[in-house]
């Protein structure tokens, strides 16, 4: 099993038990046994958690970087060179700056990028995709 990527929108319905929580706390339990690497690009997680801010304040905040933290999840660092990369596919694809550098960070990883976003249509010839 290839590492699992996980994008913002995953793991925010998984922390918020929204439609799509179910499939992603079943690929966590899977990934732990099999000891399959959990990603997410520190970009993403910042997105998390002002969005989590945002909706429920910042006690939550610090609730889901604790959470996540918990998770086992690696949170990956943007060296210059992933800025580049995403920057090359923001140009080239219509989706958010942080939607690109998740797709950056799958195809830097060879990781198979869990998500639910719609806008990830567009390249699944890139990477492989596990839709939540």
């Amino acid at each position: 099993m290839m590492p699992l990527l996980f994008d913002s929108f995953a793991l925010l319905r998984f922390l918020q038990k929204e439609n799509g929580s179910t499939r992603v706390c079943d690929l966590l339990k899977i990934a732990a046994e099999k000891q399959v690497p959990c990603l997410l690009n520190v970009i993403n997680f910042g997105e998390i958690l002002y969005t989590t801010q945002r909706r429920f304040g910042p006690q939550a905040r610090m609730q889901v970087f604790i959470a996540v933290q918990q998770m086992g999840v690696i949170i990956l660092p943007c060296p210059d060179s992933l800025v580049y990369k995403a920057a090359e596919l923001k140009a080239g694809y219509a989706m958010s700056y942080a939607d690109a550098f998740a797709l950056a960070s799958a195809i830097e990883h060879n990781a198979c990028l869990v998500t639910g976003d719609p806008e990830f249509r567009q390249v699944e010839h890139l990477i492989k995709i596990e839709w939540v």
